[in-house]
């Protein structure tokens, strides 16, 4: 029997903290918002983008959706190395794959960045997958991202997407 193991990325294995709250002070900052405290955009961190944008600053969907590409511009080259592993992650994870468990990524960031975090973090090796949002938004909130029926993983380099 296989035994499959699912993890969310930001605030499971790793603390995004930095790297999101300072893209979005910086997306809000192309909108005239200015942020003093990174800190009170923790909010952002977990829920889509798109929803957060809308729901916590008030957007109307283009302006959601603009901010999100400001987001990223910085997020894509700075960000997402404004990081840190949680202690022990990489033994837990060890101890996972040694004890026969297939291990996954399933997190509402785009599934780039997820695979570049896990690669720059020397995570990479642990997981057979990663499944993220694409950059159309699709696929943004975690229920979309588990395959029906969820099929088994080929062991290898990292995949992304099932």
């Amino acid at each position: 029997m296989v035994k499959y193991i699912l993890f969310d990325l930001d605030g499971t294995l790793t603390d995004p903290k930095v790297g999101i709250t300072t893209s979005v002070q910086y997306a809000l900052a192309q909108f005239g918002i200015q942020v003093e405290d990174p800190d009170s955009l923790a909010c952002f961190i977990g829920p889509p983008l798109l929803d957060s944008f809308r729901e916590e600053c008030g957007f109307d969907e283009a302006t959601a959706q603009a901010a999100v590409v400001k987001y990223r511009e910085r997020f894509g080259t700075q960000g997402l190395y404004e990081n840190q592993i949680y202690p022990g992650i990489p033994e837990m994870l060890d101890r996972f794959v040694q004890s026969g468990f297939t291990l996954g990524v399933a997190t509402s960031k785009l599934e780039t960045y997820a695979v570049q975090i896990l690669e720059h973090f020397s995570l990479a090796p642990y997981f057979k997958v990663a499944v993220g949002s694409l950059p159309d938004n699709s696929r943004g909130r975690k229920r979309r991202l588990l395959p029906k029926p969820c099929t088994s993983w080929a062991p290898g380099q990292i995949k992304q997407s099932w």
